[in-house]
């Protein structure tokens, strides 16, 4: 048994995951669900180490050795994995998670028009959100592929790991990696208006300098992508504004209301069959979003405002929960899984004709 043998049952079932644990079996995740592996033995310390180092260079040792904890992507048998490997009562252990490489069109992935709309501005902060393995990154990875086969332009990256590589189409593509390419983000992007951008995308928003770096960088003329782990565009509002020190909440909201283009929010949910596809949020940076932006006493408002805007594009996870049951894409229970409201969500089944049944 060796790791990529592991790796080609994720492709072989659909698998998202995989998952290695001492004194265990492997696991792979289906549809959002844990399963053994019960045909494969179960793993000691020795093994996972063997199996982590047929992928792992010098590098990747030395930093695992100092950090207890690594994330790097790997290509094999013609597709990614984005692996993760940690420590866990002083033993190895390792998470992978496959990357969808043939499912990179707004269609196929299941995604509303407007992100065409997104890809295609000249500027703007663009935000992806939602829990790890949401689909953020496959998503800002359709966009750039959109832009990548549509049109000129330099596309500068900086990511941890990359994930999903791209080739030069009719843009520039240009991927940098924190730890190979760059230490951190604050330094690839106190240079990076220097490479001449067109559209930026920053891995991750974890703090106040960075979302400063993102909307001077949109300020500017960039069309900018990045993502955060906040689960709707409400929160993520607020989130941002949360990363300033109360004196610089005002001027941040400024900042904000003329940076931001809009906002994608994702959930996966299981879909009737089997897989899974997004329940997806989408805020648009209308007149009335950018005062609400700017007000905080009005911010409250804005999940109102994405529900009354569908003529913008726009749509609340609730509406598109209901599609999906309407369109029979998914269970009626799944949707009220995945809803943060489940007394709305009734109402807004009962409105659209659905019989809720129990």
């Amino acid at each position: 048994m060796n790791l990529k043998e592991l790796l080609a049952v994720l492709d072989d079932r659909k698998a998202s995951d995989l998952h290695l644990k001492v004194d265990n079996h492997p696991f792979i995740r289906v549809d959002g669900v844990i399963e053994k592996l019960s045909k494969y033995p179960v793993l000691s310390n020795k093994d996972i180490q063997a199996l982590v180092s047929e992928v792992e260079t010098d590098e990747l040792k030395k930093r695992f050795k100092e950090d207890k904890e690594i994330d790097f992507a790997i290509s094999a048998g013609g597709n990614r994995y984005r692996l993760n490997v940690f420590t866990e009562k002083g033993q190895t252990a390792l998470v992978a998670r496959r990357l969808v490489l043939d499912e990179r069109t707004f269609e196929a992935l299941n995604l509303p028009p407007i992100l065409e709309k997104f890809a295609n501005a000249p500027r703007g902060l663009v935000l992806l959100t939602g829990i790890a393995g949401s689909g953020k990154t496959t998503t800002i990875s359709a966009m750039i592929e959109w832009i990548n086969e549509s049109k000129p332009a330099n596309i500068i990256t900086i990511e941890d790991p990359i994930e999903y590589v791209h080739k030069d189409n009719k843009s520039i593509i240009r991927q940098r990696e924190l730890g190979a390419d760059t230490m951190t983000y604050k330094r690839a992007l106190k240079h990076i208006v220097r490479q001449d951008p067109d559209v930026i995308f920053i891995g991750e928003i974890r703090d106040q300098e960075t979302m400063d770096s993102a909307m001077k960088a949109a300020e500017l003329g960039n069309l900018v992508f990045s993502t955060l782990h906040t689960i709707n565009a409400t929160e993520t509002i607020n989130r941002i504004i949360d990363l300033y020190p109360p004196h610089n909440q005002k001027q941040a909201r400024i900042l904000l209301s003329g940076a931001l283009l809009g906002i994608v929010s994702l959930r996966l949910v299981q879909k009737k069959g089997g897989g899974r596809l997004p329940a997806v949020e989408v805020l648009y940076n209308t007149s009335t979003i950018k005062q609400y932006i700017l007000d905080p006493n009005e911010t409250g408002n804005i999940k109102k405002a994405i529900i009354d805007g569908d003529y913008y594009g726009m749509q609340s996870f609730n509406q598109c929960l209901v599609r999906l049951v309407k369109e029979g894409q998914i269970e009626l229970d799944t949707a009220l899984r995945a809803t943060d409201s489940e007394q709305n969500l009734h109402l807004e089944l009962k409105d659209a004709g659905i019989a809720l049944t129990g």
